[in-house]
């Protein structure tokens, strides 16, 4: 897994340029666990192998762990589990940093991993201990949890009723250690049995391919692309003037994509007004989108935001958000481009509109 922060604030708020307040904050920066400072998602979806992997590709996540859930055996056994008998279900828990990436965005990566219509197991695995359920660890994550699967119902992605249940979390039990980072340990095996189950094929049935990529211009071609401010904010890390950007006043129904690639970044849904003069946002259309950063310019410490595939520099994230994830993602309007919802099926975006409707 790929160098993570654990962000311990300390007192007041942080001075930045994105930033809405005036007020001093110290923030320590760690490149391991502290206790206390991070808070779990506990999740099944069917193999564990296959659900454990793509969580550690989103910035933020600190570990992950495959194991047991929802049963009443205690510390049982991967041939226990598999038997069917012990009620658990094949299960990971998540273990992310509250103050780089949030629980709605851990849901949002959950949902695109698996069928969550299919009550009866999980591709061509079957059985109740291959079925997928939420393992909620307090209210709040209950309440986010039955949101996050209230909206996907009202999407229309499927056809079929959700069959994910959402559970009060019990126990979790560790699975063996030769079931952990399976994907690291035996990839080719991994990658057969991803393809082989039916599990690759249905995620990029339903969900947009995200190897399509375009490449990145060279710097030339975006010095011709660009506006000059398009290319410092991106290219240059540069910031653009607060409350005198495109997007700041937007309240138009539609996505915001990567000036640079096109990639959507993020929805209208998600957008507020923070009162800090750019674009706010409380969470990413994909974290996995996403790349953030240690950012220790300007004398102060913060967590950069750019886009994973582009590499572009957008902004900042900090801790200000709205209660649901508490994040508010400080983006600069030169580096995304509007894209209306009437323009979406147009412009090749058709896919994301249920995040905006």
């Amino acid at each position: 897994m790929k160098r993570l922060f654990v962000f311990l604030l300390l007192s007041g708020i942080m001075v930045t340029a994105c930033s809405k307040h005036n007020s001093q904050e110290s923030i320590k920066m760690e490149d391991k666990l502290i206790d206390g400072q991070y808070e779990i998602a506990t999740l099944a979806g069917g193999c564990f192998w296959c659900m454990e992997a793509p969580f550690e590709d989103v910035d933020g996540v600190l570990k992950v762990e495959s194991g047991y859930s929802g049963g009443s055996e205690v510390k049982p056994t991967y041939q226990e589990v598999s038997s069917g008998s012990t009620g658990h279900l094949e299960s990971v828990q998540v273990y992310f940093n509250p103050a780089v990436t949030s629980y709605a965005e851990i849901l949002d990566v959950y949902w695109k991993l698996f069928d969550p219509t299919d009550a009866g197991g999980s591709f061509h695995d079957r059985g109740h201990h291959y079925t997928s359920a939420i393992f909620y660890h307090n209210a709040k994550q209950k309440m986010i949890a039955e949101k996050s699967k209230a909206s996907l119902s009202k999407s229309m992605v499927f056809d079929k009723p959700i069959a994910t249940v959402i559970r009060e979390f019990k126990a979790f039990y560790p699975a063996e250690d030769y079931h952990q980072n399976y994907y690291k340990k035996n990839p080719a095996h991994y990658n057969s049995y991803k393809k082989g189950s039916g599990r690759e094929a249905f995620i990029s049935k339903y969900w947009k391919d995200e190897k399509d990529v375009m490449p990145k211009p060279s710097k030339e071609e975006l010095k011709k692309k660009l506006t000059d401010i398009q290319y410092q904010v991106t290219q240059e890390n540069g910031t653009e003037r607060p409350f005198a950007n495109e997007y700041d006043d937007n309240h138009k129904k539609g996505i915001y994509v990567d000036i640079v690639s096109g990639e959507p970044l993020f929805s209208s849904a998600d957008k507020f007004d923070s009162g800090c003069g750019w674009p706010s946002f409380s969470k990413p259309i994909d974290a996995r989108k996403l790349e953030k950063k240690v950012d220790n310019t300007l004398g102060m410490t913060r967590v950069e935001v750019r886009s994973k595939n582009a590499d572009s520099h957008l902004g900042h994230v900090f801790m200000d958000g709205p209660e649901e994830t508490n994040l508010r993602y400080c983006i600069n309007s030169a580096s995304l481009k509007f894209i209306p919802y009437e323009k979406m099926d147009e412009m090749g975006f058709g896919d994301y509109k249920h995040l905006v409707e």
